[in-house]
């Protein structure tokens, strides 16, 4: 009988993975470090960019959290119909192409939007949505719901019986339960949100406005598709990737966090439950600025279907083609990864975290456009960059569900001699269907709505469907964009449906 049961699953697809993912994220950091002019050094220009990246992370992030605090707060303290179904929705910015959400920020902030409109009617002086202030906006239509998912975690994390002990004793829930969860988590919420602000780029690129909004992603796309200056697009790479790397770092520093205790799984039951017009109001205004931007990409969408070129449909091909093999490329990787286990497969699955697209489409650039036109590669690269910034979070969800496996069956299947692929076809497979489903879904709707690493190769026959669209917008067709707004929409929420349920049929079998 086996003493390990991990040794009977196939190790070489693990290994294979890693060397993708290394050559993609430390391969081509290597390209950028090889190309970068450091005896150059950073301009004015650079410097002024590497500031504004990280005052807008600091800003978004912290107006992310504080806002997410008193939300959260408030759906852990009241029950109410439809709460489930709004605890789900706030899944879905996530989910949602950037550019989809900048036409949806844009027709309710934008010049011509219901805000700019209700204040034309009032008198008012009207409000412009480019520049630091779009991007924060931005920044926190996206982050916030993440915020208060992870929030609202830690608040039911906090056993019952907790509750009930502060409830007898007379105690202050605040001070004794929820300011000590708060502390533990806040910060590692804070740090995840910031990583990512940072390595937005679509956001910068639609709502920056111009050089004294320009984040060090937009300058790198600036570098090399205007003045096509690789030293210095290589140099802000590297400091790109240092950026990553020191936030990645803290994050992982800051994110174990100490529990709250066992408890008997009881429902919680609070008897300090005062204002609750104050928690219904947060939850009203949460609601409308999340729903409002997404109620209005369909309502100005439907009238913009009839408006959309022909070049729209072929390019929402290929962003449906290079979505399913994203998907699958990814769950491969994934499933390898956790398959083969240990401290190796866990580095090199959150490897991708440290590294933003556009750095590593950068390094991808360097190294193949000696050799052969990059346009010619565009698809390709666009296909294995999303399926490697999608593998932590598909690992995740695949790598918890195979240790399951491995704990619960493994000896068994060791002593009937499952091994190898006998062992993942007839054992693995079929249990790991929901979250294999799920990280399936997830990388496809992300890499449907993805406008990063195309834009530095694509030429208009490899254009996808969110760099048709942007397009569209810097051709002030703005009616054709929101129609392509609204197609972007369905084909990422589509993609992730019909992944996720088939991951969830016949799971029991």
């Amino acid at each position: 009988m086996a003493q390990r049961a991990v040794a009977i699953a196939p190790r070489w697809p693990g290994a294979a993975a890693a060397a993708l993912v290394l050559v993609l994220t430390l391969g081509t950091l290597a390209a950028v470090g090889w190309r970068a002019e450091w005896q150059r050094g950073l301009s004015p220009a650079d410097w002024a960019a590497i500031r504004f990246t990280l005052t807008q992370a600091l800003v978004s992030a912290g107006i992310s959290v504080l806002l997410a605090i008193p939300v959260a707060r408030a759906l852990a303290r009241r029950q109410f119909r439809g709460r489930s179904a709004l605890i789900t929705l706030m899944g879905a910015p996530f989910l949602l192409p950037t550019v989809v959400a900048v036409i949806g920020l844009l027709a309710v902030f934008g010049r011509g939007g219901m805000v700019n409109g209700a204040l034309a009617w009032l008198g008012l002086p009207t409000i412009t949505i480019f520049g630091f202030h779009g991007v924060v906006l931005a920044h926190v239509f996206f982050n916030l719901p993440l915020a208060i998912r992870l929030i609202l975690q830690g608040w039911l994390a906090i056993p019952a019986e907790r509750f009930r002990l502060a409830a007898s004793l007379n105690m202050p829930v605040v001070r004794l339960l929820e300011w000590p969860m708060l502390r533990a988590v806040v910060p590692g919420v804070f740090l995840v949100i910031f990583l990512i602000c940072l390595t937005s780029f679509a956001v910068a690129l639609t709502l920056g406005g111009g050089p004294r909004a320009t984040t060090v992603e937009l300058a790198i796309y600036q570098a090399l598709r205007f003045d096509f200056d690789l030293g210095r697009a290589a140099l802000l790479a590297a400091v790109q990737f240092g950026l990553c790397v020191v936030a990645a770092v803290v994050v992982w520093r800051l994110t174990a966090l100490g529990g709250m205790g066992a408890g008997l799984d009881r429902v919680v039951q609070r008897w300090d439950l005062r204002w609750p017009a104050l928690d219904y109001l947060m939850i009203g205004l949460v609601a409308v600025f999340l729903l409002a931007p997404l109620a209005m990409v369909v309502w100005r969408g439907v009238p913009g279907l009839a408006l959309m070129p022909d070049s729209i449909w072929a390019a929402a091909g290929r962003s449906v083609v290079v979505a399913i093999c994203s998907a699958l490329l990814c769950v491969g990787m994934a499933l390898a990864l956790a398959m083969r286990g240990g401290r190796m497969a866990a580095v090199v699955g959150v490897m991708p975290l440290a590294a933003s697209g556009l750095v590593v489409g950068t390094g991808a650039f360097l190294l193949v456009y000696q050799f052969i036109n990059p346009a010619r590669l565009a698809l390709p690269i666009t296909v294995l960059v999303n399926a490697t910034l999608a593998l932590p979070f598909a690992l995740r969800a695949i790598g918890q569900a195979v240790d399951g496996i491995n704990r619960d069956f493994g000896r068994l299947g060791a002593s009937l001699g499952l091994s190898g692929w006998a062992w993942v076809r007839i054992v693995v497979l079929p249990r790991i269907r929901r979250p294999l489903g799920f990280g399936a879904g997830l990388a496809a709707a992300l890499s449907m709505g993805d406008l990063g690493v195309i834009t530095l190769f694509a030429g208009e026959a490899e254009q996808t469907l969110p760099l048709a669209m942007y397009r569209l917008m810097g051709a002030y067709r703005m009616e054709a964009a929101a129609g392509a707004a609204l197609l972007l929409l369905g084909l990422s929420l589509a993609a992730f449906w019909l992944c996720d349920q088939g991951g969830r049929g016949n799971a029991d079998l």
